[in-house]
């Protein structure tokens, strides 16, 4: 049910995180939410942590920007002691077989709003409604096949990235696009669906996961994604605080 005007998504991949300045005023918030005594983490050593970075998918379609901010950010990230390593991931190609029908968010979120796009579809986004509207022809089958799939794919990936102490990836591949490049249905499809991207893999396989800026003053914004273990909170922001630092601190 919505509380105070919050509409669900999908309750399945729904989850809350904070916003802040710094890894220390994030892991602060996390705590609150969790229901623990804040303090500021940790930070876990550089030397030897190991960052694995997905050979396949995540860096399609990536713009230029992105790039060099990501490769300059695994660079300083290595020059300081962190072990970057290459893995293949076949799970995220996986992930997006498993989604094509719409996924727990298309059918979740028509679960809810049926009713309503019944009596008032027209006041709905467009686009949007598109988007909840996949929901109607998914199946009670379909469902459960995204839900059987999500379970071995979790278990898969544990398996995987054992021996990874976070997995670190652009978190979005491109910069922010211009409101013209969007008003062309398939374009916009296009775009959303690569911003969306990547962050979705780590949602729909239940991991926890910070974003760090990594660009230069002056350039577009880019984000670099570590994602940790399911329910591995406190270590990740231990991980993130140690690569923070560096990146703080590389030349401009």
């Amino acid at each position: 049910m919505p509380i105070d005007g919050v509409l669900p998504l999908a309750p399945s991949l729904d989850s809350v995180g904070p916003l802040g300045p710094s890894v220390s005023c994030c892991a602060t918030i996390d705590a609150v939410l969790a229901g623990d005594p804040p303090a500021p983490p940790a930070p876990a050593r550089m030397a030897g942590l190991r960052l694995g970075v997905p050979a396949n998918l995540v860096c399609d379609g990536m713009d230029a920007t992105v790039a060099a901010a990501f490769e300059r950010a695994l660079s300083v990230l290595s020059a300081a002691g962190a072990r970057i390593e290459r893995v293949p991931m076949p799970e995220f190609d996986e992930i997006l077989a498993v989604n094509a029908k719409g996924g727990f968010a298309a059918a979740e979120a028509y679960a809810w709003h049926r009713s309503l796009l019944a009596a008032k579809a027209a006041l709905y986004d467009p686009r949007i409604r598109m988007r909840i509207e996949r929901g109607a022809s998914m199946t009670a089958a379909d469902y459960l096949d995204v839900l059987n799939a999500r379970a071995r794919l979790i278990a898969s990936f544990n398996v995987r990235t054992r021996d990874c102490d976070s997995i670190i990836m652009p978190t979005v591949p491109i910069v922010p696009p211009r409101v013209a490049d969007l008003e062309e249905e398939r374009e916009y499809n296009r775009i959303n669906m690569l911003i969306l991207r990547n962050t979705a893999l780590g949602n729909f396989l239940d991991r926890c996961a910070i974003s760090l800026p990594c660009h230069r003053p002056g350039e577009a914004p880019v984000g670099l994604m570590l994602m940790g273990e399911t329910m591995g909170d406190a270590r990740l922001l231990r991980i993130a605080a140690a690569v923070e630092a560096p990146l703080r601190s590389a030349p401009r």
